[in-house]
């Protein structure tokens, strides 16, 4: 199961955080568009059918079925730079 840091469990619950926003909204990932290798992240009112959730300390992340399996025993990290923007990375269990 994907695992989450302590950096990616704040920002996660930064940005999903909103009062107006449904109580179950997270972030969901899901493959590339047109067989990339490349993730896409969004913010989700919900998880959708089939999705794994994985949910830590309040933040909760939508796994699209394809990619449940591709980020077995991986980490999600979070970085925000001195401007505000965040950087999600991913890495392997073995590699912290």
């Amino acid at each position: 199961m994907l695992t989450l840091t302590r950096d990616a469990v704040q920002v996660i619950r930064t940005v999903t955080g909103n009062p107006e926003l449904p109580k179950d909204t997270g972030l969901r990932i899901q493959a590339g568009v047109d067989g990339s290798n490349a993730l896409r992240l969004s913010v989700a009112p919900q998880p959708e059918a089939g999705d794994q959730v994985v949910e830590e300390e309040g933040a909760k992340v939508y796994l699209e079925p394809p990619v449940d399996d591709l980020l077995e025993h991986k980490i999600l990290d979070a970085q925000v730079d001195s401007t505000g923007d965040v950087a999600f990375t991913i890495t392997d269990e073995t590699t912290t």
